[in-house]
């Protein structure tokens, strides 16, 4: 049995404040061509994550929030925002599913938020995500500005 307890959550969410790109994944799956990736995704709230959609090979996406608030962002292809939702375990909002070839990005909004992520695998570095095009990229001194913006779009409070 592989137990999630407080004190994992607080060491995943201290390694991901410990870490430059603010983030840190606990994985469950034993090697990356299990069929089913299943990980603890913690993520602080300076750090970012590309839109990107899963694709060739197509990969559906779950995120549960277990602790800390989450916005789930969905666009199209253009970068228009299509969906979203608030994660909030607090508030009775706990998971989200991301079908295949669709662009997404989740947003931490809490200091140790941390989220349980279902993924199909196999995981290849290679072909597991394409990043949008009409996003700035990881590092790039638009980020900030970026992510306001969706948040101020979406009306979800940072």
């Amino acid at each position: 049995m592989k137990k999630i307890k407080e004190q994992l959550l607080n060491e995943v969410s201290r390694q991901a404040a410990a870490s430059p790109r603010r983030r840190m994944n606990y994985n469950f799956h034993k090697e990356y061509s299990d069929p089913l990736q299943r990980m603890l995704n913690a993520v602080e709230p300076q750090t970012y994550i590309q839109p990107h959609k899963h694709e060739d090979p197509d990969k559906t996406e779950v995120f549960f929030a277990l602790r800390g608030r989450i916005a789930v962002i969905e666009f199209d292809d253009l970068g228009n925002i299509t969906d979203h939702m608030l994660l909030d375990p607090a508030k009775g909002s706990y998971g989200a599913e991301i079908p295949q070839r669709i662009y997404h990005t989740i947003i931490a909004l809490d200091e140790g938020t941390v989220a349980y992520e279902i993924k199909n695998g196999p995981y290849a570095v290679i072909d597991d995500k394409n990043f949008a095009s009409w996003a700035p990229k990881e590092g790039s001194a638009d980020v900030a500005g970026y992510l306001a913006g969706l948040l101020a779009k979406t009306g979800i409070p940072g």
